[in-house]
């Protein structure tokens, strides 16, 4: 019986499956990609757009050695390839077979969600073909971004000096542009608030619809005067029920907003973790695949949990299992979930083999984030909280202030999962009518304010709110924006004069394409390509006819900025010296140039 090759993506992920499957298998890495659109041809695009959109192909730089490697390991064995369970995957599944010249109507393709023993076993018994949807899905996108991506780049790039365009880059740099115009046309009004002290707990002034003056706050301070009485108090119970298991953009948001992680050490991390640590001698993986749009959780977890959580807190704590179907979840894939119920972040850190962890902190980083996503997948099967609410009004010559409070009754899924840092208010006992002496009331100044600007969190919230892109892709374009001078991630994601500066000639060229309509419109036509109901080919052409007399009227009306002219002459020639945009920043240069190349050696700027 023939030894069989399996090709996955990652080398960690090699090792780890290695040890599974043991003697008869030769598992090897593709690091990735190996193969993408070419650099020749006509405009540099790796596209003959007149001969139908036929991509051209080539191996990637650096990888020659490692293909030829691959060919020589598939030469005798039978080839099973074990890249991820996406698009990308699937894509990179179709280029090895291409290259090692396998069969597509064989099944050579495995995937797996999770790096454990049996699901891996499991896997190689249960081999299918290729998706060549998935593959004509990916395929169509990356030969947009291509065409987009190269011809936008060098128009701004001559034009204006921007760095580069994006398809979806760019619509989430007008999204920050657009709200950051909102913010910069905001008047402020100023208006009063009312606060009154008890016991440190905050009673805030019941208003009508408008807006407190000067005037009226000096009235309610002079009538306002202890003792105050508890004229009305509302106490009821409510669930709060948990959410549901983490999908990729969740993941984001949650670790941004609770461990203050960016969305790039956040997938850094997932990647970490699903890929496996050493535990008790075997490599593992922790989670399943860290990429997917949907929430849903396989009915043997589901089982499992329930057992697990009635054993482990008792009947009452079990809840019903939830999921929500999203309409731009493009397959079926699950949540993001521990892989074992049995390795809690407790049991992890005491019996991970310590010699294997070549990085503390990064240990540390990743144990924290599978503590959120342990405890948010154990929480959304768990039965809801249930907190007692009071609402106490307190009234002094009419005057009414209001006090809420939280007291939990049951902890039910949080017994696991801590929502947020943001503690609730627990409240003093207080009765009907009862008269009390308040610390201190102030008047506070207070502006009205605009909207605040996005940050990784709400970035990302946005962009999967209007079906812009993929999970996967949202942590590369933020870092896109970021690492191309467009938006400054000091202040939030605020753009720079670049940033709004590109944003403004794109919309003024090129708005019936860089809108969020058209975006997510294009990906609802890239998931019916998956699913074959779409034809990749008119995509593609009704895209290039709408999109290339927008270009030509681009270069012809886009206005170019000139370089600044300064007082300095050239040493070598003479002519003024004038200050030129680079990739690397602003630098000095001659105005003669081509004729004369004379470079000033120190940089003015950083951009």
């Amino acid at each position: 019986m023939k030894e069989k090759l399996i090709i996955v993506e990652s080398p960690s992920k090699a090792k780890a499956i290695q040890s599974y499957l043991g003697s008869g298998h030769v598992v090897v890495s593709s690091k990735g990609h190996i193969r993408d659109l070419a650099t020749s041809g006509k405009g540099g695009l790796g596209i003959d757009v007149e001969s139908n959109f036929e991509p051209s192909y080539q191996i990637i730089k650096g990888k020659q050695t490692l293909v030829n490697d691959l060919k020589k390991q598939a030469k005798s064995r039978d080839v099973l390839i074990a890249t991820d369970q996406d698009r990308e995957g699937e894509a990179i599944a179709w280029h090895i077979a291409q290259v090692l010249d396998l069969n597509i109507n064989e099944e050579n393709r495995v995937v797996f969600s999770e790096i454990t023993k049996q699901k891996i076993l499991d896997a190689v018994k249960q081999p299918r073909k290729i998706d060549t949807g998935l593959v004509n899905s990916q395929e169509t996108r990356r030969m947009l971004d291509r065409i987009i991506g190269f011809k936008l780049s060098t128009l701004l790039q001559s034009k204006i000096k921007s760095k580069s365009a994006g398809r979806v880059q760019s619509v989430a740099l007008k999204l920050i542009v657009d709200l950051e115009k909102e913010i910069q046309a905001f008047i402020p009004k100023t208006y009063f608030d009312i606060e009154a002290m008890y016991q440190g707990i905050k009673a805030e002034y019941i208003k009508n619809k408008d807006q407190l003056s000067k005037e009226t706050t000096d009235l309610i301070l002079q009538e306002a005067v202890n003792p105050f009485i508890v004229s009305a108090l509302d106490i009821n119970e409510k669930e709060r029920k948990s959410k549901e298991a983490f999908k990729t953009s969740t993941l984001q948001r949650d670790a941004y907003s609770y461990l203050s992680y960016s969305s790039t050490k956040t997938m850094m991390l997932a990647q970490y973790l699903y890929e496996g640590i050493e535990i008790n001698g075997e490599l593992t993986g922790l989670i399943t695949y860290m990429r997917t749009d949907v929430t849903r959780l396989s009915d043997e977890f589901v089982n499992d949990a329930m057992t697990y959580i009635e054993t482990e807190f008792g009947k009452a704590y079990l809840g019903s299992y939830k999921t929500t179907k999203d309409s731009n979840a493009q397959d079926a894939h699950e949540g993001i979930r521990p892989t074992k119920l049995t390795f809690t972040p407790e049991y992890v850190k005491q019996h991970v083999d310590r010699e294997s962890i070549k990085d503390e902190k990064l240990f540390d980083d990743a144990m924290k984030l599978y503590q959120r996503i342990y405890g948010r997948t154990l929480a959304s099967l768990m039965a809801p909280a249930i907190l007692e609410h009071t609402k106490v009004t307190l009234t002094s010559n009419q005057h009414d202030f209001t006090m809420k409070g939280i007291r939990l009754v049951f902890d039910g899924f949080l017994k696991v999962y801590e929502e947020s840092k943001n503690k609730d208010i627990i409240l003093p006992k207080f009765t009907q009518n009862q008269h009390i002496e308040m610390e201190e009331i102030v008047s506070i100044e207070k502006q009205t304010q605009p909207k605040p600007r996005y940050n990784e969190a709400s970035m990302i919230k946005k962009l999967d709110e209007l079906g812009i892109g993929r999970p996967s892709t949202y942590a590369s374009i933020i870092k896109t924006l970021i690492d191309r001078g467009y938006v400054n991630k000091e202040k939030n994601l605020q753009p720079t004069e670049q940033g709004i500066l590109t944003s403004n000639e794109l919309d003024k060229f090129f708005k019936d394409i860089i809108n969020t309509d058209y975006t997510a419109d294009m990906e609802s036509h890239l998931d019916k390509i998956a699913e074959g109901d779409f034809d990749k080919m008119s995509i593609l052409k009704n895209f290039y006819e709408m999109f290339m007399p927008m270009l030509d009227d681009a270069k012809e009306n886009m206005k170019k900025i000139q370089p600044v002219m300064l007082e300095e002459t050239c040493p070598e020639c003479g002519s003024q010296l004038v200050i030129r945009k680079s990739k690397y920043g602003e630098f000095v240069a001659c105005s003669g140039f081509p004729k004369c190349k004379y470079i000033k050696k120190e940089e003015v700027s950083e951009n």
